[in-house]
């Protein structure tokens, strides 16, 4: 990981989960921005008129229809709608969109704010380590919690081991609720699908 991308997750840490990411969607509905492709290092005031431009857009849908634009070494700057720059409060939520998205595609990005833009870019020198050390920043996104927060965990082995049973007894009960008979509970055990 950059040193740049690595100090901007440092000081947005934690990183959020997909809990607060939904719930800062529902209190700022219809979130969009203005999104534009450049060459690295490349941006210029009219690269908001450009053809790469997406103005007023949702973040999601316009990276996953142009991921392509990325593989291909190019820059997404971000930036408020109809502003040209953007606001603070919307950094973190962003990165941890943008790494959402890019889990399915297991690409790590580098980030940096330049010309007051969210700049993000994927990592093409990152190997297993530094893929490893950025999807771990971000680690929270699915499980919604972080390291260094007490989780309830029991620290002693064979507690633990009784408290994530019960847990997965729990979650087991619930979804058999919902789906039925479509449900194959214990799906903390790898061997489910093969059990005679």
């Amino acid at each position: 990981m950059d040193q740049t991308t690595r100090k901007i997750i440092e000081k947005f840490s934690p990183m959020w989960t997909n809990k607060q990411i939904w719930e800062f969607e529902q209190v700022n509905e219809n979130l969009r921005f203005d999104l534009v492709y450049v060459e690295p290092k490349n941006f210029q005031e009219n690269s908001w008129k450009s053809k790469m431009a997406y103005p007023d857009s949702d973040v999601r849908d316009v990276v996953v229809r142009t991921f392509d634009y990325m593989l291909d070494g190019n820059e997404l700057c971000i930036a408020n709608k109809g502003q040209g720059k953007l606001e603070e409060e919307y950094v973190a939520y962003l990165m941890a969109v943008m790494a959402d998205v890019m889990i399915e595609e297991e690409v790590c990005l580098n980030f940096r704010i330049d010309n007051n833009c969210l700049v993000a870019s994927i990592d093409k020198k990152a190997d297993v380590i530094d893929c490893k050390e950025f999807f771990e920043a971000f680690y929270h996104l699915a499980t919604g919690f972080n390291y260094d927060t007490n989780t309830g965990i029991p620290n002693d082995e064979t507690e633990a081991e009784m408290y994530l049973t019960r847990l997965q007894e729990e979650f087991d009960e619930k979804m058999t609720n919902i789906l039925g008979d479509r449900y194959l509970p214990g799906n903390n055990d790898p061997d489910t699908l093969n059990a005679e």
